[in-house]
């Protein structure tokens, strides 16, 4: 590891090099990539030289304790355990911070939400979720914007809606909300009273950059429509919708929530980019698609990544057993907590994979 560890400060070294060096600054596309892998080693080169400066400051102490001068025993014997503790957490750290690197955690995120069994109630559990996501993402400072969204009934929910999230770190933290949500709840139609059980899937896409997903117009069908609103309502008077076919794979985007044809056109081709680069993705890594399926499935109540109980005020996220009673606080977008835990899992089964 420490080998590693060197190899690693020399390359960040020669990298502050290169961004002093007038030649590769007069370079605008060679600073920027230089500038991102100096930025991207940083925080694993620092602790590496906390680690070093503590593990010197503990071989002294060892050094002092062979020595014959009781008074610098004493203190050192003071220091030798905030030391060894302190290096045990740097090593740790230091672990996590050489798992390979999801080349994908600093993108935006396209969010996609679709109610799934349930009727209307699970186009309003789509509706929450929404919110939900929303909210979140307006706590961390983050811009969302509606891509596309179909109405569900007159109650307002959704039978699909899509967002980019468009922040620091977004698909990092978005990334394990993939998979199917299940709400158990008393619906306000319900005159029985009884619980209800509705789904709704949630499918996290990093946005794809034009560079990584050139897409040929030529393999492009666009057919306009005019959009409809919520019950049916005409949102405007012109064929303004758009839908977008990817001939080769068969994808189809449609978008409507924007006045002009142009833009609607353009947030379809955003969305497009996306899920072409989150199938090429999945084509080189077969066992990661797998996964990604199985989390996403079908919609069913059956198959659940987390659980939202209304009427015991609790959240279970079913991955990692961890349940919760503040049902409210996270509906109304307070997901740090589940996000943290989910997070400090994955890095877990990470460093037990790269460890075997």
């Amino acid at each position: 590891m420490f080998k590693k560890l060197k190899d690693i400060e020399s390359r960040y070294e020669t990298l502050e090099k290169k961004l002093g060096d007038p030649s590769v600054v007069s370079n605008r596309g060679e600073y920027q990539r230089c500038a991102k892998e100096h930025a991207d080693l940083r925080e694993l080169v620092d602790t590496f030289r906390e680690y070093e400066r503590v593990n010197a400051q503990l071989e002294e102490c060892q050094r002092i304790l062979r020595e014959n001068d009781e008074e610098l025993k004493e203190i050192a014997k003071e220091e030798l355990p905030q030391l060894r503790e302190r290096i045990s957490i740097l090593e740790e750290r230091l672990k996590i911070l050489l798992i390979p690197r999801d080349p994908n955690d600093d993108k935006n995120v396209i969010l996609e939400i679709r109610a799934g069994t349930g009727g209307d109630e699970a186009g309003l559990f789509a509706a929450d979720l929404y919110r939900m996501y929303s909210r979140y993402a307006e706590g961390a400072n983050w811009k969302v914007d509606i891509l596309s969204s179909s109405a569900a009934g007159g109650m307002g929910g959704f039978k699909e809606v899509i967002l980019l999230i468009e922040g620091k770190g977004a698909y990092s933290r978005l990334k394990y909300e993939s998979g199917v949500h299940r709400v158990q709840r008393v619906p306000a139609t319900e005159a029985q009273g009884r619980i209800h059980t509705s789904a709704a899937t949630v499918a996290v896409l990093p946005e794809a950059e034009e560079v990584e997903v050139q897409i040929d117009p030529n393999d492009l069908k666009i057919d306009v429509f005019r959009s409809s609103g919520h019950g049916g309502q005409s949102v405007n008077t012109t064929d303004s919708a758009v839908r977008v076919t990817h001939i080769p794979t068969g994808l189809v985007v449609s978008c409507q929530d924007e006045k002009s044809q142009h833009k609607n056109k353009a947030k379809a081709i955003k969305v497009l980019r996306a899920r072409l680069l989150d199938r090429m993705q999945a084509e080189s890594h077969a066992e990661i698609s797998e996964t990604r399926r199985k989390q996403v499935g079908s919609g069913d109540r059956s198959e659940r990544i987390r659980t939202y109980n209304f009427p015991q005020g609790r959240v279970t996220d079913h991955r990692i057993g961890l349940t919760l009673y503040n049902l409210e606080k996270i509906i109304d977008g307070d997901l740090q907590h589940i996000i943290d835990s989910l997070a400090a899992h994955f890095q877990a089964e990470a460093l037990k994979n790269s460890a075997a």
